[in-house]
């Protein structure tokens, strides 16, 4: 068991039984128990100041739904801060900056206290207040930022030393030739397809390439189908690969 932990983050929401959730089961539970990195939920309503733990209120200006008050917001976010001093805070939003895997290569390098919202969101002055940095998964909504802030660390944590086998053979490539990475002939690219035993099923058959032996030519036309499959997909990346090496 490590020290202390490489990376570690607590969750600000109304749900706290979510977490760890899916984050204390395979790979990542496993590295959570050496405490290779370390989770920690509080709940919001611990931080409401009236009888019936109210933590919204009706928006100003008329509206549908409720909006989270800003001090008991505050009052959660300075009880994470204190026990996670120079934490990167995090607001778990629709309207958010997109959930990249350069980003998260930036946000695994931080402790993270992520504000998880609910209803219609939480006061926008607390947002400005202490500076969040806005994460969305992509252009839909869900019920709650929960769900966003276990994709989210799921996608720190498995880049950690010793979670996913960093330094044991084949697990390193196995992380650079990912979908999104930014590091080798890959980068930018979605990944090329996975074939393994039986070499025939159901009437289709591994690629003959795969069966050759030949190293050189395998991770030409592995690719080459990540090209393929970059501009059949997902347009707009392969613009940007395109553009990179113009």
């Amino acid at each position: 068991m490590t020290s202390k932990p490489l990376f570690s983050a607590i969750a600000l929401t109304l749900f706290p039984e979510m977490f760890p959730g899916p984050l204390g089961q395979s790979l990542a539970g496993t590295a959570l128990e050496k405490g290779i990195w370390s989770l920690k939920p509080i709940n919001i309503r611990d931080f409401a100041t009236d009888k019936h733990a109210t933590v919204d209120d009706k928006p100003y200006g008329g509206g549908t739904g409720m909006v989270i008050k800003p001090d008991i917001v505050d009052s959660a976010v300075e009880a994470a801060k204190a026990q996670l001093p120079g934490a990167q805070v995090i607001y778990t939003s629709p309207r958010g900056k997109p959930l990249t895997q350069p980003l998260v290569e930036t946000l695994k390098n931080k402790d993270l206290i992520i504000l998880c919202g609910r209803f219609e969101g939480v006061d926008h002055r607390v947002i400005e207040h202490h500076e969040m940095l806005e994460v969305s998964l992509g252009d839909f909504v869900l019920s709650g930022g929960e769900i966003a802030a276990l994709a989210l660390l799921d996608a720190c944590v498995r880049l950690l030393p010793g979670v996913i086998g960093r330094g044991q053979a084949g697990k390193e490539d196995a992380v650079i030739e990912e979908s999104f990475t930014q590091t080798s002939e890959y980068a930018g690219l979605l990944e090329y397809p996975h074939y393994t035993r039986p070499s025939f099923w159901k009437g289709m058959s591994v690629p003959d390439i795969l069966l050759s032996g030949n190293h050189e030519q395998i991770k030409t036309w592995r690719l080459e189908q990540a090209r393929k499959i970059t501009q059949a997909r997902r347009p707009d990346m392969w613009t940007k690969v395109v553009d990179t090496k113009e």
